[in-house]
């Protein structure tokens, strides 16, 4: 019988609140637009969009607002692709770049500070992301005209609205946004068409 703990379940709505908060109170005060604070991507989920996007040792891994640096590193020991994180937090690029060369994979991957809308994502054959609804739907143009056909694309959580991704899959986590618990993720995987079938 599972027991109702109260603190547990408020500690786990302020932190949701928190993540989203964050961004509403930005986007009031007309700051720049932004992705959202710093939320580390659950293993079993990074595991699951690599999968997912069928990386292998072909492909060029991009992650739009890389945090610090897991999913293209994951990318890199486990299917020994190679990539590109992006993120506009100094302190995270080195903090990836640092987990990167103790890892020796510094001739694989690399991050990047710099903003995901004006990132150059010519050579990905995967991109990843984990970024809010407003973001998402800013970056949708970016990706149908600056990726070739075929690139895969797989995002935690979030979609682009009425662009339908090819498959969607919901995982159970035992925690998320830090907070132990009873979660869930939904990952997203799109294809980018031809350009007639845009």
């Amino acid at each position: 019988m599972q027991v109702f703990d109260f603190k547990v379940t408020l500690r786990r709505l302020c932190g949701v609140v928190a993540l989203f908060g964050v961004v509403t109170a930005a986007q009031a005060a007309d700051a720049p637009l932004s992705g959202g604070p710093y939320v580390p991507t659950p293993p079993q989920v990074v595991d699951e969009m690599l999968r997912m996007a069928g990386v292998t040792g072909r492909d060029y891994v991009i992650d739009l607002g890389s945090g610090d640096g897991r999913i293209v590193i994951t990318a890199a020991q486990k299917h020994g692709a190679s990539g590109r994180g992006y993120d506009i937090d100094r302190e995270m690029v080195d903090r990836s770049n640092n987990n990167a060369r103790k890892l020796g994979l510094e001739q694989k991957v690399r991050f990047v500070e710099g903003d995901v809308l004006k990132a150059d994502i010519s050579e990905a054959t995967v991109v990843t992301l984990y970024l809010l609804p407003a973001m998402m739907n800013e970056l949708r143009a970016k990706l149908l005209r600056e990726l070739k056909p075929g690139t895969r694309i797989v995002s935690h959580d979030f979609d682009f609205g009425n662009w339908r991704p090819d498959r969607s899959v919901s995982i159970e986590l035992n925690e998320k946004y830090d907070i132990s618990g009873s979660w869930s993720s939904t990952i997203h995987l799109w294809t980018v068409p031809q350009p007639g079938a845009r």
